[in-house]
């Protein structure tokens, strides 16, 4: 598997990474972690294709090369890559430029598979979803943007799973909140979920939540298939039987102690786009992370 972790700043995207690193370990992926600037201006694109080979000689670093450097520390400090002797830290001089709004540098990692560090400018949206397309990636993991209409249109427009780093606190105990229902993505959800939870030892809840209290026989399947798989799988859990509003039903479980695994809607886009899905609107309400699996 591959991840993509999205960072915007040292000063709030440890949350995002330490999360995103632990649960990338727990699969064993290979991880991209990129930092998305401002698009730069012509004049300084030209100077950018000069310096290509030469990037010490700039007078100013980059926008972000400051965070991918704080990155690199981070990763150091926590044993996920090792310093090559001959390298003293990181600078900008490490990355190589790939093309006008985008350079690289790959390490060798310890826990996880290899380790990219990618800096991009230009929309945040478009950079994503573009370092999705070109490293096919199945998981992009993002901070809880302050910008509601942010985490709407990353979910929308970026063709992989999205993991919301929503509240984290390395100190909370968390527990797992898969929701359970006759969708499609419902079974991959659970296998994503558990296997967190088996990595973090987290106590599961699988939950089939139906707006009436008379449950069809597609819901009480899709508890049935939930309740075996977790019984084989060895975490320790409980399936519920919930009646009413989706939203509103997930988010009081999970208060601010979960973590929520879902299933990504089979809406049309254009309808998600106007009214939004279930599982977007928990993940913009929640106070804790979330993940939507596509």
């Amino acid at each position: 598997m591959k991840f993509l972790i999205a960072i915007g700043s040292k000063e709030y995207s440890e949350p995002t990474l330490e999360l995103g690193m632990r649960v990338a370990k727990a699969f064993n992926a290979g991880v991209t972690i990129v930092y998305v600037g401002e698009k730069i201006s012509a004049f300084s694109t030209s100077e950018v294709q000069l310096a290509q080979e030469n990037l010490e000689n700039w007078e100013l670093d980059r926008q972000g090369v400051d965070v991918l450097e704080w990155a690199y520390e981070y990763l150091i400090n926590h044993d996920y890559i090792t310093s090559s002797g001959d390298i003293e830290g990181f600078t900008g001089e490490k990355l190589v430029q790939i093309d006008d709004d985008r350079c690289e540098v790959y390490l060798e990692g310890n826990h996880t598979q290899e380790v990219g560090l990618i800096l991009r400018n230009g929309d945040i949206i478009q950079q994503l979803r573009d370092e999705v397309k070109r490293g096919e990636f199945d998981v992009t993991i993002i901070g809880a943007s302050k910008k509601r209409r942010m985490i709407h249109d990353l979910i929308q427009y970026i063709d992989s799973s999205i993991f919301v780093v929503k509240n984290y606190q390395r100190e909370k105990h968390y527990k797992m909140l898969l929701a359970v229902n006759d969708a499609p993505n419902t079974k991959k959800a659970v296998k994503y979920g558990v296997r967190v939870a088996q990595s973090f030892d987290l106590y599961t809840t699988a939950v089939t939540i139906s707006s009436t209290a008379d449950f069809r026989e597609d819901y009480k399947k899709a508890s049935a298939w939930a309740d075996k798989f977790l019984r084989r799988s060895g975490v320790e859990y409980e399936t519920r039987l919930e009646h009413g509003k989706f939203t509103e039903t997930m988010n009081a479980i999970a208060t601010d102690n979960h973590i929520i695994v879902m299933g990504s809607s089979t809406k049309s886009p254009l309808v998600k786009f106007f009214k939004g899905s279930k599982p977007l609107k928990v993940c913009e309400e929640c106070n804790c992370p979330a993940l939507i699996v596509k």
